[in-house]
């Protein structure tokens, strides 16, 4: 890992005092305040990883002085090289998290997420296995204190879930669950197999970073909003009224659909809710193929066709195939609290992935 400069550290501590005392100035317009804060919770990490480097340099170069000086006693200059020791072993892990810091930040990681999950191929089996990742991202969520709200949901006479999309919200909440789409595969025994014979299923996750209104600027004209009854599994009318709404977006052919309530009025929002999700991560596909000539990080292609993960039931484990990563520890993930390890685990691979970048650079 190339070293990180003392100017460049130097800058950035005078950047987090700049901030500091602008924030301080009487009589700042509330805007500039909120504006300034902003900056400074981006920037007081970052200082603090820096300030510790600056302080593990500093004193390895006082106690590097001291083990050199032949005149300077015995015990003090014994002490002086158990104390370089110490610090000459902390100090690459305050330098890599230092240059962790520096990484260029996706502008979205501390979105909200819009969660879509539905099953592929495999029929009702693969209806149920959505409806486990369902439940295990609505859990997971619910672990790390984050918002889960339902936006949309077809069941299948089964029990499982067709389709599902959700919103969840919290802090950095896109940046933990980025890396979660793509197929996921099923291995087990359906309930409703005699032969004991393990099927093979799968389920699609999309996670988007949720758009906020100055994000997407939506044009009234460029949409065609249709309203009719809902019906649920099978065709059954459920309520009697025209409340579901299909909204398309005529210059994307982007279509949604939403009659979860009763309402037509709110089905409508949580409609365009969705659709600007999707029409910012349209712009951000749009502008990552512009820089296509950059490095891409194994684990956040985004491809949503790739199968990523296994879950194998008659094993009790869960392999993630981007990373080689298995775990036998099925139930855990499945319930919630388990999935931590594995996000963990890809996050940790994607900085890995561009700290070498950096320095291939």
């Amino acid at each position: 890992m190339s070293q990180i400069s003392s100017e460049r550290i130097a800058q950035i501590e005078a950047k987090k005092h700049d901030l500091s005392a602008a924030m301080s100035a009487g009589n700042l317009p509330p805007d500039d305040f909120v504006r300034l804060s902003k900056e400074y919770a981006q920037v007081e990490p970052v200082a603090a990883a820096a300030r510790e480097v600056r302080r593990l340099r500093a004193e390895l170069e006082v106690l590097t002085g001291i083990t050199a000086d032949a005149g300077a006693e015995a015990e003090l200059r014994a002490m002086a090289e158990a104390e370089v020791a110490e610090i000459r072993a902390k100090l690459p892990a305050a330098e890599r998290a230092l240059a962790l810091q520096l990484l260029p930040k996706d502008s979205a990681d501390e979105r909200a997420a819009m969660l879509e999950v539905r099953a592929g191929t495999g029929g009702d089996e693969a209806a149920l296995f959505a409806g486990d990742l369902l439940r295990m991202y609505q859990r997971f969520a619910e672990t790390e204190g984050w918002r889960f709200e339902l936006i949309s949901s077809n069941a299948s006479e089964a029990g499982g879930t067709k389709e599902a999309v959700a919103s969840i919200s919290g802090a950095g909440v896109f940046a933990r669950l980025k890396f979660e789409g793509g197929v996921h595969r099923v291995q087990r025994v359906p309930a409703t197999e005699s032969g004991g014979r393990i099927h093979t299923s799968a389920a699609t996750v999309a996670v988007l970073p949720e758009a906020e209104d100055v994000d997407v600027q939506i044009d009234d004209k460029d949409l065609r909003i249709d309203v009719y009854r809902s019906s649920g599994p099978g065709g059954q009318s459920v309520n009697t009224t025209d409340s579901a709404v299909r909204i398309t977006h005529l210059p994307s052919g982007l279509v949604v659909i939403q009659q979860d309530e009763k309402s037509q009025h709110k089905n409508k929002a949580k409609a365009l809710k969705v659709l600007r999700t999707r029409l910012f991560e349209l712009e951000r596909e749009r502008l990552a193929n512009e820089r296509a000539g950059a490095r891409k990080s194994m684990v956040g292609s985004g491809d949503r066709s790739e199968r990523i993960r296994t879950y194998n039931f008659p094993q009790g484990r869960v392999t993630d195939h981007r990373i080689n990563l298995t775990l036998h520890k099925l139930p855990e993930i499945l319930e919630g609290p388990g999935l931590k390890e594995l996000t963990g685990a890809l996050i940790a691979e994607d900085e890995a992935q561009r700290l070498a970048g950096l320095e291939d650079a």
